[in-house]
């Protein structure tokens, strides 16, 4: 059997999406990576030191089906 190459994280979401991920929004120009974080308490230190909220999204609790409704 032939191993197919892995296709990366930007490209999945490129085609998926139709999202250029590296391509600067203000300037055109292209981005690159500089760190990978994968600890949580490295994720919460920096969105702590930018201001943005380190608490999860609270969701709301799930709906039955719609024909289970009488509909």
């Amino acid at each position: 059997m032939e191993k197919r190459p892995r296709v990366d994280w930007a490209e999945l979401l490129s085609r998926t999406f139709d999202f250029e991920v590296f391509a600067c929004v203000r300037c055109g120009g292209r981005r690159r990576v500089l760190a990978y974080v994968n600890e949580a308490g490295g994720v919460r230190a920096i969105l702590e030191h930018l201001g943005l909220p380190t608490a999860g999204v609270r969701l709301a609790p799930a709906r039955e089906p719609p024909q289970a409704a009488g509909c």
